[in-house]
Parts: structure tokens; C-alpha cells; sequence
């Protein structure tokens, strides 16, 4: 029968997830300065040009499923049978579209002189195409393994950080490194592959019906939805590519990688969520549905509205710390995209734990078709003239276009579930810490920019914290008494 599956608790797999998401932060903390200042500024922009075309091929070629297969597999994974049938039918339209996508990839390198320049570093970076179908990730996450999920990526992780050590020392090197991340993903992606056997019966059986067209309507829109999104977001540093220089687009880079950073920590709770939500809203009550998210926007709110004040206030010193005085043409773009975190934590709650679940996917696509118009026009009007802070600029008001969007289709459950209070809470306990932190920086200087980021870091998460807990915060006294009665117990 094969090898059976333990579902977690939320707050296991949440905890599962933060870790993956920490080790997200602590990575980058030691490749990104090293990788910043060994390649430089164009080598970077290499890389994240190419990194940003074969996106979009390795979404051509995923379509809607890994958003579509989490959601679809939670709801039978009950059920060892149907749980194959849908892996397998899943695997057959990823396969298509996989091969589809690469042809098109292939000739397009070929006949674009900008991409044929770089034949070398678009194959390499391409291999992550074919092995995203492989990895089927999304099963993993359906099921509920966080824990096998985040085992096995932080010790790729550290492997590839061994390998970069060892063979990336001059800028010459871009394609060894650009090598060594697609390792880190492929290695992954082929472990997902050999152990999916243990839970699921692949291959075809002649008895066996396959409905594919079944899965093509919410695919196709799933897929419009993320290929929207992903052109907003990767736009800025495409067009960026093509009108000004590498250094411009390196510079971007570096501010985009802090960004990812942060917001990879604020969405973690939606990645464990969609799966309990979609299981809770098939098989539990309604009531406890909108329970979870309303704790889902609780969370966003306290912890997305702070962390954009700090790092607008520490940009400096992070950027000095994570790239170096040569990458000072970040800040400003650091800082114009600083807002958007809390528009894409916002996002990623209406989308991922409200729009998919209830079957509304319609108006993911809406909103990201939303935030391309707006980014594409800012962006043609801001990038000629301001490089990368009209494009940081751009692609905040983006954010704020989709987020838009999906507050406006669910007016009804919103007003149920987001409560006022808990902004209005967060919103002067941010203003409160930041006056703090901005009145100890200016009078307790520390000039080493790590440990400045460390003391007035700590001095905001702590007057931050206090200040919920005196104004009374749910989520934070919430949170403060489970660890009094865990205290108690022990």
C-alpha cells in the first residue's frame, strides 16, 4: 500500500515553515554579501535577467497546477486512489506543457541576439524548467510535509553555499554560480521525484479512467492569475535590462533579494494555510473557516506594517551589510518597495486563502491583469527617467492595484473577518516604536552597520511587542499566554 502520511497541526507546520523561511533569511545573509561584492554588479545583472526569462517559461510550463494541485490533492489525500488519479493526471498536463514551453525557450535563445549572447547561462539556468515537473512540490505541501519539505531544502541549501565557497571567487565565475542554484532546486526536485512512489500509485492502469479536461478551466486560470503576477513582478527587471545597464539592473536586484526575503517570512503562514483551509472549508464549518482567517489578517497586519517602517529606517545599514558601499544605489529603491509588503501580505491572503479556496479564481487574474497595466505603464514612464526607484515605485502602486482588486470581490467576507481595530493597533504601535528607534539611533550611534542593525533592530522588536501587549492586541496576548501555560507546564 505504500508508506502513509501524518497531517501536523497548524502550528507545527507553521513552525516548520518559519524555519524554511528563516533559513531563507540566514542563506542569503551569507551568500548575498560574499556573491555581491566576488561578481559585481553586471555579473549580477546576468543572472537576473536570465533568471527572470526563464521564469516565465518555468511558469508556462508548471500552468496553474502547483497552486491548482495543492488545493485539489488536500481535498482527497483521505483517499489513496483518488489521490493517484489526480497525481497522475496532474503529471500528464505538466509534462505537456513542459515540453511545449522548452521548445519555444529553445528557439527564442537561439534567434534573440540578447539571449544568444548568453547561450551558456540561459541553458543552465533553463534545467530548472524540466525539474520543477519532476519535483511536484505541490503534492508535497497538499500533504502536509513540511517537515520533510523543509529538511530537504535547507540541506541543499547548505550544500550549494559549500560549493559557491569553493568554486565562485571572481566575476568570470557568474555561470558556475548561476549553475550551482539551479543544483541546490534540481537536487530537491529529484528527491521529490523517487520518494513520490511511497504515497501515491503512478504509472497507467487500463481499467483507470483519466479526465484531464476536468482540471484544464481551473489550470488555465490559475495559471493567467501567477503568469500575470509573475510578469509584474519580474517586469521591472526585464524592461530594466532592456533600457538601461547591468549595473542598474544588479542594483535592483539586490533591493528585489531583500524584498523577497521579507516577504517570504510574511507569507509563510499562507503557504501552510492553503491546504487546512481548502481541507476545512470541504469538511468543517464555515464559522471555523473564517476563524482561521481572521487570525490570517491578524498576523499579516502586525507583522508586515512594522517590519516595512524598520527596514525603511535601517536601509542603509542593511544594505551595507548584505552588499556592500559599491551597492548604495539601492537604498532609495529598497525603500520605494518597502510598502508593497504589506499590500503582498495582504495579497497573499485574499488570493491564497480566500479567492482559490472558495472557487473565485477569476478574480486573481483580474487583480494580477490589474497590476501588470499599472506596472507596464509606470514602469515605461518611470524607469527612462528614474532606473530603479521608478521601477520600485512601480511596482509598489502594482501591489496596491491587485490588492485592490481582491478587497473589492470579497467586500462581504472581508468585512467579517478584518478587524479595524487590530490596524488601527498596529498602525500607532509602528509609529510609537519607530519614533523610539529613530530618537536612539540619532542619539546612541553605533557605527559598525552589522551591529546597528542588531541594536536598534532589537530595540524596535522589543518596544514593538510591549506596545500590543499594553494596547491589548489579540493575537500578541494570544500568542503571550500559550507560552505561560507552556511555561507552566514544563
Amino acid at each position: 500500500m505504500g508508506e502513509k502520511f501524518k497531517v501536523k497541526s497548524v502550528r507545527h507546520n507553521f513552525l516548520m515553515n518559519i524555519i524554511l523561511k528563516m533559513s531563507g533569511v540566514i542563506f542569503p545573509l551569507i551568500t548575498f554579501p560574499y556573491v555581491s561584492r566576488v561578481l559585481l554588479s553586471a555579473a549580477n545583472g546576468k543572472i537576473a535577467f536570465a533568471s527572470s526569462v526563464v521564469g516565465y517559461f518555468s511558469l508556462v510550463a508548471s500552468m496553474g497546477i502547483p497552486s491548482y494541485g495543492i488545493r485539489k490533492c488536500a481535498e482527497v489525500r483521505d483517499d489513496r486512489a483518488r489521490l493517484s488519479k489526480v497525481v497522475t493526471e496532474l503529471l500528464i498536463i505538466n509534462s505537456i506543457c513542459t515540453l511545449l514551453s522548452y521548445l519555444v525557450f529553445i528557439a527564442l535563445v537561439i534567434t534573440i541576439p540578447r539571449f544568444s549572447s548568453e547561450t551558456l547561462l540561459f541553458s543552465i539556468t533553463s534545467l530548472t524548467i524540466l525539474f520543477n515537473m519532476l519535483g511536484v512540490e505541490w503534492f508535497y505541501q497538499a500533504i502536509e510535509q513540511y517537515q520533510y519539505i523543509t529538511i530537504r531544502n535547507i540541506s541543499f541549501k547548505i550544500i550549494s553555499i559549500i560549493l559557491m565557497f569553493v568554486f565562485v571567487h571572481k566575476p568570470s565565475d557568474y555561470i558556475l554560480y548561476a549553475g550551482i542554484n539551479v543544483f541546490a532546486s534540481v537536487g530537491s526536485n529529484i528527491l521529490n521525484a523517487l520518494k513520490l512512489s511511497k504515497y501515491v500509485d503512478l504509472g497507467f492502469k487500463r481499467n483507470q479512467k483519466y479526465e484531464l479536461f476536468i482540471h484544464l478551466a481551473p489550470i488555465v486560470t490559475l495559471f493567467l492569475y501567477n503568469a500575470t503576477t509573475v510578469i509584474f513582478t519580474s517586469l521591472d527587471q526585464v524592461m530594466l535590462g532592456f533600457i538601461k545597464a547591468n549595473e542598474s539592473v544588479g542594483y535592483y536586484a539586490a533591493a528585489i533579494k531583500i524584498q523577497n526575503i521579507l516577504v517570504s517570512l510574511i507569507t509563510a503562514l499562507g503557504a501552510v494555510m492553503l491546504p487546512k483551509i481548502s481541507y476545512a472549508l470541504k469538511n468543517e464549518g464555515r464559522e471555523h473557516f473564517e476563524n482561521m482567517i481572521r487570525k490570517s489578517f491578524e498576523f499579516i497586519i502586525i507583522s508586515a506594517i512594522p517590519m516595512c517602517f524598520l527596514v525603511i529606517i535601517l536601509s542603509k545599514e542593511i544594505i551595507l551589510v548584505l552588499a556592500g558601499k559599491d551597492y548604495f544605489p539601492a537604498i532609495p529603491m529598497l525603500q520605494f518597495l518597502m510598502p508593497s509588503l504589506i499590500f503582498i501580505g495582504l495579497s497573499s491572503v485574499t488570493a491564497w486563502q480566500l479567492l482559490i479556496p472558495l472557487g473565485k479564481e477569476k478574480y486573481t487574474v483580474i487583480g494580477a491583469l490589474a497590476g501588470v497595466i499599472v506596472n507596464l505603464g509606470l514602469n515605461s514612464l518611470m524607469i527612462p527617467a528614474w532606473g530603479g526607484v521608478g521601477a520600485a515605485i512601480a511596482s509598489t502602486l502594482a501591489e496596491l492595484a491587485v490588492l485592490s482588486v481582491h478587497l473589492k470581490a470579497l467586500k462581504e467576507i472581508v468585512s467579517r473577518t478584518f478587524e479595524k481595530r487590530e490596524l488601527l493597533i498596529a498602525i500607532l504601535s509602528t509609529f510609537i516604536t519607530s519614533g523610539v528607534v529613530l530618537v536612539v539611533k540619532y542619539n546612541i550611534l553605533v557605527k559598525a552597520s552589522f551591529f546597528a542593525c542588531v541594536v536598534y533592530g532589537s530595540v524596535f522588536v522589543g518596544v514593538y511587542g510591549v506596545s500590543l501587549l499594553l494596547f491589548k492586541e489579540k493575537l500578541a496576548n494570544e500568542t503571550l499566554e500559550r507560552l505561560k501555560a507552556m511555561v507552566i507546564r514544563r
